[in-house]
């Protein structure tokens, strides 16, 4: 019996890595994608090592327009099909809006919001024939924030991806499919993120109270999406900070993210 499969981007280190871990922990056969093929392939060995899973090596890079196309296609080849997609790939650009070049904004839309959307649209399809599906979006607490300096993309995409898992999840339970899509709104997460976004120093300020460690929260995800939860932010830090958001009048909150933002500038 062919086992399901979960298709994870970014999955070379951090969350993206244990979602891998967990996965095939259930065991679940993964399908994991990055750019770097060095790790992906120590990570597979390990995975088949621990759990006697069959582990797909995919390495792309989500900025390019073709990489969504290119990893089904080689799904495709090797005759599976994807019954989770966990969309976690994603980064912080240093800088401001005014800083930064249009180039490197434009990756950073692509491979936060772009290919997400794309990798989702495109296997929705055979979700629905299948009448089987769990779809994670990685998304942030700062989906729930005022904009504010040095996170100019970042917090609104991360927000509009909580709308679109919404939307979709609405769409799919109304067809009567049985797929579950949740937006997934970590905090601070013991990751590289901060090392790639060049934030570490400051990240390090940080209180320990206010990081969770990737398994915590990649286990709240897979919880939820399981229970059909359209969203779920996991500890009580990250929800206090998105009850706060929602409930401080909007001149206060921009007031607060402008102050946060110069201590802190991207750390989600």
């Amino acid at each position: 019996m062919i086992r399901r499969l979960a298709l994870i981007t970014g999955a070379s280190a951090g969350i993206g890595e244990a979602f891998a871990r967990q996965y095939a922990k259930r065991g679940w056969d993964v399908a994991i994608t990055a750019r770097r093929m060095d790790r992906l392939e120590a990570l597979a060995r390990d995975l088949e090592e621990r759990h006697g899973v069959t582990t797909i090596c995919i390495a792309q890079d989500l900025a390019q327009q073709t990489a969504a196309d290119a990893i089904l296609a080689d799904l495709q080849a090797a005759g599976r099909h994807v019954d989770a997609l966990v969309n976690n790939a994603g980064y912080g650009l240093p800088g401001t809006f005014f800083t930064t070049r249009w180039e490197d904004q434009a990756r950073v839309n692509q491979v936060l919001w772009t290919a997400p959307l794309e990798l989702m649209h495109k296997v929705l399809p055979g979700m629905a024939t299948r009448n089987f599906g769990r779809i994670i979006n990685v998304s942030s607490v700062l989906g729930y924030t005022a904009g504010a300096s040095g996170q100019t993309l970042y917090g609104p995409i991360k927000a509009a991806l909580i709308r679109a898992s919404e939307a979709v999840h609405a769409e799919a339970r109304e067809a009567g499919h049985n797929i579950n899509v949740t937006a997934l709104c970590p905090g601070l997460t013991d990751t590289e993120f901060h090392d790639v976004a060049g934030t570490r120093e400051r990240a390090a300020n940080a209180p320990d109270w206010m990081w969770m460690q990737p398994d915590a929260v990649v286990e709240a995800g897979i919880e939820a999406v399981e229970r059909g939860q359209p969203v779920i932010v996991p500890g009580s830090v990250n929800k206090g900070i998105t009850t706060l958001a929602k409930l401080l009048p909007d001149p206060l909150a921009r007031a607060a993210m402008q102050a946060q933002s110069r201590r802190w500038k991207s750390e989600f």
